[in-house]
């Protein structure tokens, strides 16, 4: 499958939203299976995420700033979970109605009728914290190169990367932004998405395990993948971003620093670890070992993360 024909990239990233009275949005609005009851603006977007959960607690730097310029870098850190989780769902849309084209059988086709539908709800749901939402996905390079997978025509490339990895990966994520989010209807929010991500992988892994994995089909994850290990294994670089974009211009040692405080190699490790383990099995072990060989599951110290 292609998208030649196509107006719109699958992920979506730059379709826009209709006007807030326009008919469509009501209509949309009403068949939307659940809603999010509360006044978002009333809690401020810097109190999700508490500095503890980036570790930005340790970081000295940070320590010593006044509290507007406390609030201001984790109002950018808090800003960057929430947008990275909404252009993830976008692109979901995108390709689990890509996945409906690619179906074999009719119940894997009514699989992914539904998970697309499980993915405009989250969408919808996580606007209702991101009112106003820019199109990041090209300053973001997890999400271009999201973009990019979804838009391979090779159904072993989507299913491994996308559901096997990614999804499982999310899980992960999802459940730990739940746990940790000091916003109560944002944490039940995300806590609502995980039986549908659970479904979305265990799907993925068990349709992967029924494919043939061509040479062509390994090299091409391979790649992707060792794309984004790479983005593991640098560590928390958006917290560094917020840092510097409030404090100002940071020097490569204090960048240093900054990802020596923030455990850097115990953030990747603990991470690349998990995604070890979402990899192995079947015809992953080829893809793991492949990974394993070239150095893509070890973090990296903190002099080695500053470019």
């Amino acid at each position: 499958m292609t998208n030649d024909n196509l107006k719109y990239p699958v992920s979506g990233f730059d379709l826009l939203h209709t006007e807030s009275d326009d008919r469509l949005r009501r209509i949309l609005t009403a068949a939307l299976p659940h809603r999010v009851n509360c006044t978002v603006n009333s809690y401020r977007e810097c109190d999700y995420w508490d500095a503890a959960f980036f570790n930005l607690d340790r970081v000295k730097i940070f320590q010593a700033a006044s509290d507007v310029e406390k609030c201001a870098i984790l109002q950018l850190t808090n800003r960057s979970l929430l947008e990275e989780s909404y252009f993830i769902e976008k692109a979901g849309v995108g390709y689990m109605a890509k996945m409906v084209l690619l179906a074999e059988t009719v119940e894997e086709r009514m699989l992914y009728g539904l998970f697309a539908a499980d993915e405009a709800t989250h969408l919808s749901h996580i606007g209702y914290f991101c009112p106003e939402m820019e199109q990041i996905g090209s300053e973001n390079p997890f999400l271009r190169l999201l973009a990019e997978v979804v838009e391979s025509a090779d159904k072993t490339v989507l299913l491994f990367v996308l559901q096997v990895v990614l999804e499982g990966w999310g899980l992960s994520h999802y459940r730990r932004l739940a746990k940790e989010c000091r916003h109560e209807v944002l944490a039940e929010l995300f806590f609502s998405f995980l039986d549908a991500e659970a479904r979305h992988h265990a799907t993925g892994s068990l349709l992967f395990e029924e494919i043939s994995i061509s040479q062509s089909s390994q090299t091409l994850i391979i790649e992707l993948l060792a794309r984004f290990l790479m983005m593991v294994q640098v560590g928390p670089q958006s917290v560094l971003t917020a840092i510097e974009r409030v404090m100002g211009h940071l020097s490569r040692s204090q960048k240093i620093q900054i990802l020596q405080e923030l455990d850097t190699e115990t953030h990747s490790g603990m991470r690349l670890k998990l995604l070890r383990s979402l990899m192995q099995g079947g015809s992953g072990d080829a893809i793991v070992q492949a990974l394993e060989e070239r150095g893509y599951f070890a973090p990296l110290p903190a002099h080695k993360c500053v470019y």
